[in-house]
């Protein structure tokens, strides 16, 4: 039984991944230690987080309606990789077994801190060699963008944190449009990839109830902050607290 206090940090932990998983992705790196800290298994706290978490992506692409006007063909074959990817990552969470989910998932926390530290120098990256090469990257992003949103959404349904961070670099570097615009597809994509691994996790998985819904009460409110008043956070103290809450949580699950 979660009591009223674990019950509050939770919907605070939901709440706050949501609205980071708008603005940027990367919001499990804050829900999913709050799991661990709270006494579930790795491989529980990992599924009850993907599942907490879809409302809050739903809320987040609801959000950003607007920019997602004029995308719906350009969205068609990566909403269908990306579902591909989650199916195929979330089956591999299940099959493999959990102790190499606790091997393993130290590892991609790391990776997941890396990048989102160097977020915004690829950015910068991109656009630097965009201008001095003087081409721009195809409106629709071509097979190769399909092929990278599938290999995510295998990371995605696996574990996920960061994987806002990675669909956000594909899109900026290979489609030509405002970064908005992308963000708000970025939402929609993460969401797909999110749901279906949810869907089996739901029917096979086991499930912390509990806090699955406390964090999808969280995560939903989280959204529309994300959509509204989140893009006027300082981007380099939300960076610099996931990669410090990241850095704390590896360390940890690497010395257990």
């Amino acid at each position: 039984m979660i009591d009223p206090l674990q019950a509050l940090v939770i919907i605070a932990a939901g709440l706050a991944a949501g609205t980071i998983n708008t603005i940027v992705g990367s919001g499990s790196l804050i829900t999913f230690p709050t799991l661990l800290i709270l006494g579930y298994p790795p491989l529980v706290a990992n599924v009850s987080n993907t599942i907490g978490l879809v409302p809050g992506s739903i809320s987040g692409s609801i959000g950003y309606r607007r920019e997602l006007a004029g995308q719906r063909a350009r969205a068609r074959s990566l909403v269908v990789a990306a579902a591909l990817g989650g199916i195929t990552g979330a089956t591999l969470l299940l099959v493999l077994p959990a102790s190499a989910f606790a091997r393993i998932v130290p590892i991609l926390i790391l990776v997941a801190c890396g990048l989102v530290a160097v977020q915004p120098r690829l950015s910068a990256w991109v656009l630097e060699r965009r201008e001095r090469l003087g081409h721009a990257p195809r409106p629709g992003g071509g097979p190769l963008l399909v092929l990278g949103v599938y290999l995510t959404g295998i990371y995605g349904g696996y574990f996920g944190a960061a994987q806002g961070v990675i669909l956000i670099a594909l899109l900026s570097i290979l489609v030509d449009d405002d970064l908005q615009r992308l963000n708000g597809l970025k939402n929609v994509i993460a969401t797909v990839i999110n749901a279906v691994a949810a869907i089996i996790f739901i029917v096979v998985a086991p499930v912390a109830w509990e806090a699955a819904i406390l964090l999808a009460i969280g995560s939903t409110i989280g959204g529309q902050v994300g959509a509204t008043v989140g893009r006027r956070l300082s981007p380099r103290v939300l960076r610099g607290t996931i990669i410090v809450v990241g850095m704390v949580v590896a360390v940890r699950l690497l010395l257990i």
